[in-house]
C-alpha cells in the first residue's frame, strides 16, 4: 500500500484508516453471519422462506431507516461520533437476542436485528466516506475499494461462525420431521436451537462494546468535519442534480439485492440440488454453506486484484466489465441443474467484489461535504437487500416453474440486477 493512498497535505491517517477499516470487518460479519439465519430461523419455527426471509427485511430495513438521521447526525457532530453511536447500536442489537430467545418467539429476533442495523446504517454512513476524506481525491476510490476489501474478511468470519457454530449445532431433525412434532416436542427442540443460534451475537456484542472504547480513546481526524449546518432540503436538491449520484443511488439498490440475494440463496439452491442427489438436508445446507464461503473467499480475493486494476482502468469501464459478466454468470445459474449451476453462482461473488465500493466512489465523486448525505442516500439504497430477496423467496416456495425448479428460475432477479448495473458503468465509463 502505497503512503499516498492514505495521507494528504503530509499528514497521515494510517491509524485512524486502520480503526475505520476494522469497522467495515465488524460489519461485514454481522451481514454474512444473518443470510444463513434465513434457512436456519424456516427450520427452527416451521416456516416458509418467505417467512424466514423476513430476517432481510428487517436487517436491511435498519439501513433504511436510519441512514438520513445518520446524516443529520453526522453533520451536527462529527464522523466519530456517527461511528461511535453505530457500535452502540450493533452491540445493542446483539446482546438483545438472550431477551429474544427468553421470549420463544420469532418477531423479538426481527426487532434485534432492526436495532442491530440501525447501528450499522450508522457505521456505514460514517464510514465510507470518513475513508473518503483520508487522504486526495484522486486516491478515493481506491482507497475506499482498500478498506472494503476488509469487509469480506469479516463476512467470511461470519460465515465460517454460522456454519461451525450454528448450522452444524442445530438439531439435525430436517423440516419434515419437525413439521411431525408435537407442541411440546416442538417447544423443546425449538428453545435449544435457539440456545445454539443466539451464542455468536452475544459474543460479537462484546467485541463490539470493546472497539466502541479503542475508538473512543483514539484521536481521529476532523478535517471532513467543516460545516454543521442541517440544511437537508437543499443538500438533497443539490446532491441528487447530480447525474451521477442520483443514478449510482438506483445502481446502488439493485446491486446491493443481487449480492445479497446471490449469498443467502446459494443455501436453497445448493439444499435442493444436492438433495436431488440423494445427500440428506442437514449435509446439503451444510455442503452449501461451503460453497457460500468459497465465494466469499474469490470475493474476498477479486476486491483486492480490482483495488490494484483500477490503478490501470477506470472504475466504469470495470465496472462495466465484471457486470456484464455476472450476467453470463447468472444465467448460467439459471439454465442449468447440476453442480456447474452452483460454480455459476459461486463464480459471480469474483464479478461483484468491485460493485459495491466503486459505484460509492463514482456516486460521491466532487460533493465535499455534502457526502455526508450522499453517503445517507447510497446506504438507504441497501434497501435493495430488504425489497429483492422477499421476492426472491416467493419465487422459490413455489416449488417449480415453467417446469424447472423455482429455485433456478428465481436467480432471474438478480440477472435483472446486473444488467441495471452494466447500464450505469457504461454511462459512467468516461466520467469516473
Amino acid at each position: 500500500m502505497k503512503q499516498s493512498i492514505i495521507s494528504k497535505d503530509g499528514v497521515s491517517y494510517l491509524f485512524p484508516f486502520i480503526l475505520i477499516t476494522m469497522c467495515f470487518a465488524l460489519w461485514g460479519f454481522a451481514n454474512d453471519i444473518t443470510n444463513p439465519m434465513v434457512k436456519a430461523f424456516s427450520k427452527i419455527f416451521r416456516m416458509s422462506v418467505t417467512d424466514g426471509a423476513l430476517v432481510q427485511v428487517a436487517f436491511y430495513g435498519g439501513y433504511f431507516a436510519m441512514a438520513f438521521p445518520a446524516a443529520m447526525f453526522i453533520r451536527k457532530y462529527t464522523y466519530k461520533a456517527g461511528v461511535l453511536l453505530g457500535l452502540g447500536l450493533y452491540a445493542l442489537g446483539a446482546l438483545a437476542f438472550f431477551p429474544a430467545k427468553l421470549t420463544g418467539d420469532y418477531h423479538p429476533f426481527l426487532l434485534a436485528y432492526f436495532v442491530m442495523t440501525c447501528g450499522l446504517s450508522f457505521l456505514e454512513t460514517s464510514c465510507n466516506p470518513y475513508i473518503l476524506s483520508m487522504g486526495t481525491e484522486e486516491t478515493a476510490t481506491r482507497r475506499l475499494n482498500l478498506a472494503q476489501a476488509f469487509n469480506p474478511i469479516g463476512s467470511l468470519m461470519g460465515m465460517y461462525v454460522a456454519m461451525n457454530f450454528i448450522q452444524n449445532k442445530l438439531n439435525p431433525m430436517d423440516t419434515a420431521e419437525r413439521a411431525q412434532l408435537s407442541q411440546a416436542e416442538f417447544e423443546a427442540v425449538r428453545d435449544s436451537d435457539l440456545s445454539v443460534l443466539i451464542a455468536p451475537y452475544l459474543v460479537i456484542g462484546l467485541v463490539i462494546i470493546a472497539m466502541l472504547v479503542v475508538i473512543r480513546m483514539s484521536k481521529m481526524p476532523r478535517n471532513a468535519d467543516q460545516s454543521h449546518s442541517i440544511d437537508f432540503v437543499p443538500t438533497l436538491k443539490r446532491i441528487f442534480s447530480r447525474r451521477r449520484y442520483k443514478y449510482g443511488v438506483i445502481a446502488q439498490f439493485f446491486y446491493v439485492g443481487a449480492q445479497i440475494m446471490c449469498w443467502t440463496f446459494i443455501i436453497q439452491y445448493g439444499t435442493h440440488l444436492f438433495m436431488s442427489q440423494g445427500m440428506e438436508e442437514q449435509a446439503a445446507e451444510v455442503l452449501s454453506q461451503k460453497y457460500n464461503i468459497v465465494a466469499m473467499v474469490i470475493f474476498c480475493i477479486s476486491r483486492f486484484v480490482c483495488t490494484f486494476m483500477l490503478r490501470f482502468v477506470k472504475p466504469g469501464m470495470l465496472l462495466m466489465a465484471l457486470s456484464f459478466a455476472a450476467i453470463i454468470l447468472t444465467a448460467g445459474v439459471i439454465m442449468l441443474e447440476n453442480i456447474w449451476g452452483m460454480y455459476c453462482l459461486v463464480g459471480v461473488s469474483a464479478c461483484m467484489s468491485l460493485m459495491f465500493p466503486t459505484i460509492y466512489g463514482i456516486a460521491l465523486k466532487g460533493m465535499g461535504d455534502d457526502a455526508k448525505f450522499g453517503a445517507a442516500g447510497l446506504i438507504m439504497a441497501i434497501l435493495g437487500g430488504s425489497v429483492l430477496p422477499p421476492l426472491q423467496a416467493s419465487i422459490i416456495d413455489c416449488k417449480t416453474l415453467l417446469g424447472i425448479p423455482a429455485v433456478n428460475l428465481s436467480f432471474i432477479l438478480p440477472l435483472f440486477c446486473f444488467v441495471v448495473i452494466v447500464v450505469y458503468g457504461y454511462k459512467m465509463r468516461k466520467e469516473s
